[in-house]
């Protein structure tokens, strides 16, 4: 394997920010593993469009992130390469309930937004951590893990109040690996806010997304609905080598809406 071949997982990558975010890594050149959960079909059409783009070698590997066994089935597939330089924690998952519904989420709901969204990610990193360091050893830098959180873990919002505790706790988890796994593996986090993609679609319907997108156009500075293609960028930013002194960072991208008082 050349030096350079960077290798990779990135965790909820069958569509949406997990496959912009792996077709750029593919792009690098990078060693990929795509996860998915129980969308198999659009997990082989994200491998082979990775593979398409130049990725050398891309793995898949079915696995649900709040279950550690399945953590270190994933991670095990990367096991051949000897190394990994980058760990990407996008799966995540919610319920949307109004957040003046307290009686709208159980604590069966709050568990399992938790065992995804925060749990999950711990979970992986340590189940990776081995092969980050040894990745870190190999090409003189360190490793990197990013995290895929949200806006609404910073100010409170989005579709849940259980989604937006999980993801403030991925917030904070991510200062604490930071400084628990310097200096060979660096930490970052980013924030997105409205991402156009599906994901509305399924939680809201087809009227309901709509009507979400216009709303967060219509309120933010920059008057912009940011793509999958537009996060991943940022995503693979902290991920590669050009960010190698940045960690313990969380990163927002939300087109300005954190201006509007």
């Amino acid at each position: 394997m050349a030096k350079d071949n960077l290798c990779a997982i990135v965790t909820g990558s069958a569509s949406g920010l997990g496959a912009a975010t792996a077709e750029i890594l593919a792009r690098s050149g990078a060693r990929l593993v795509i996860n998915y959960s129980s969308s198999k079909t659009e997990a082989e059409a994200t491998a082979e469009a990775c593979r398409k783009a130049g990725s050398p070698d891309v793995l898949v590997a079915q696995g649900d992130v709040s279950k550690d066994d399945d953590c270190r089935r994933i991670v095990a597939a990367a096991s051949a390469w000897g190394r990994l330089d980058i760990l990407v924690n996008n799966a995540g998952t919610t319920k949307h309930v109004a957040h003046a519904d307290l009686d709208g989420l159980s604590a069966e709901d709050f568990q399992r937004l938790y065992g995804v969204n925060t749990i999950g990610p711990f979970q992986m990193v340590r189940a990776a951590r081995s092969l980050l360091e040894a990745g870190a050893k190999a090409s003189g830098r360190p490793s990197a893990v990013v995290n895929v959180s949200s806006v609404a873990g910073i100010s409170g919002v989005g579709s849940s109040i259980a989604y937006a505790a999980s993801k403030g706790a991925l917030n904070t988890m991510t200062l604490s690996l930071s400084r628990a796994l310097a200096p060979l593996i660096r930490v970052n986090t980013v924030c997105p806010g409205y991402i156009d993609t599906p994901w509305f679609t399924k939680g809201r319907g087809e009227a309901g997304a709509k009507q979400v997108r216009d709303s967060v156009v219509a309120k933010v500075p920059l008057k912009v609905a940011s793509s999958a293609e537009d996060i991943a960028q940022l995503v693979c930013f902290l991920a590669m080598p050009a960010s190698s002194n940045m960690t313990g960072e969380v990163v927002r991208m939300d087109a300005g809406m954190h201006l509007i008082t």
